[in-house]
């Protein structure tokens, strides 16, 4: 057995695992003590266990209380929930407003597609670092409706905008982008699609992905942490990002500013509640196989415990104050639609009830239910096929 498959399991003793991580072997039967180390005591149980997790990971977890959720608050005007919780967020961010910056737009190729007209665009989302983003105009004179697209992780990086529009200005980019689609999304654009259904589209690549990239999957613990060494937050930076995005894209004169929604798919949509929860500029989300309970998803084998990808959704700290679905709740009562796969292996079934079940009752004590859009999706995984985005598509159209 490898010092991998060693470190997380119960049978590695205190005094065996530090021999194993300072490079000692241990003798059959023998207790390895580490180098000046003390023996273990008899019967001392493992530090980490399967995960790996500290092995008082349910004490932590049953310490959060999530003090701040709507209804555990004390705050009983709901106005003044939203504000306190969206500070509260803010504050965890770490990454700063950028709303003095300007976004400068610089429009380049455009293409004439079936419908609508695609162009490139690229723009300061902070004052950082210019973007390359995908816009998508229908023909006709407007104003229209418009979705901001979140793309998803899916540990590919050499296309992330190119998960979601048809990169019609590089070959190399489409055959990867066409693959993607057919694996998730039964071989569509969901972009394309809803520029002909009649909404301006915005998508860009979040750091780490398309031009923005590639990264590598190893990389991402590294990236995160130098941020953090750098006083600011990779998370933080993308939900900073994606919020001044839905600013740019509300404020284009085609776009009827009223009628932006947020959609995305897996981190997209995660990205798409979170940033419905930062910005009043988002009048409705679509949100697909991303929801959950914290607690519930803190769990032996499930995909969060491995770090990597994790860290572009970790705000440190902010579970001491609000769970996943309270965050997205700050959105309330706008319309907001959440779908998950019922194969799903990412998301446990009790996670996603326990996160169903506080967003029906935030919006309930709102009396907007019916704004609430809630379903599981029996016999699929993880994917946004065909039906589940007509579903989407139908239900904007009654919203927006």
């Amino acid at each position: 057995m490898g010092v991998g498959e060693g470190v997380g399991r119960r049978a590695f003793v205190a005094g065996g695992g530090a021999a194993l991580l300072a490079g000692g072997v241990a003798a059959p039967g023998a207790q390895a003590v580490a180098p000046g180390a003390e023996p273990a005591v008899a019967g001392a149980q493992a530090a980490v266990v399967d995960g790996p997790l500290p092995d008082f990971h349910p004490a932590l977890k049953a310490a959060l209380t999530f003090p701040l959720a709507w209804g555990n608050s004390p705050l009983r005007d709901f106005r003044a929930w939203r504000r306190a919780a969206r500070a509260q967020v803010e504050e965890l961010l770490i990454v700063g407003r950028q709303d003095g910056t300007p976004y400068a737009p610089e429009f380049g190729e455009r293409r004439q597609q079936d419908g609508y007209t695609s162009e490139l665009v690229t723009l300061s989302l902070t004052r950082h670092e210019r973007v390359r983003a995908v816009l998508l105009t229908p023909d006709g004179p407007g104003p229209f409706p418009a979705a901001l697209l979140l793309h998803d992780h899916g540990a590919k990086f050499d296309i992330g905008k190119e998960k979601l529009v048809r990169p019609w200005y590089d070959d190399v980019r489409l055959a990867s982008a066409q693959g993607w689609t057919d694996k998730y999304f039964s071989g569509r654009f969901v972009g394309d699609e809803l520029a002909r259904r009649g909404y301006v589209v915005l998508v860009a690549d979040a750091l780490g992905w398309g031009d923005r990239g590639p990264l590598a999957y190893d990389q991402q613990q590294a990236l995160a942490s130098n941020f953090y060494h750098l006083g600011s937050s990779l998370a933080g930076l993308m939900a900073r990002e994606d919020a001044r995005a839905a600013g740019f894209l509300a404020g284009l004169d085609r776009v009827d500013r009223r009628r932006v929604a947020a959609v995305g798919f897996s981190m997209g949509a995660f990205r798409a509640w979170q940033t419905a929860a930062l910005s009043d500029d988002i009048a409705a989300t679509a949100a697909v196989c991303w929801m959950t309970g914290l607690k519930e998803m803190m769990v032996p084998g499930n995909n969060t415990l491995r770090g990597q990808s994790s860290y572009y959704m970790l705000h440190p700290g902010l579970p001491r104050y609000l769970d996943f679905p309270d965050v997205a709740s700050i959105a309330a009562p706008r319309p907001m639609l959440f779908f998950n796969g019922g194969l799903d292996p990412l998301f446990p079934a009790d996670g996603v009830r326990t996160a169903h079940d506080r967003l029906r009752t935030v919006w309930r004590s709102r009396h907007a239910e019916e704004r609430l859009h809630l379903k599981t999706w029996p016999d699929l995984g993880h994917v946004f096929v065909d039906r589940m985005q007509d579903e989407v598509l139908t239900w904007l159209d009654s919203v927006l």
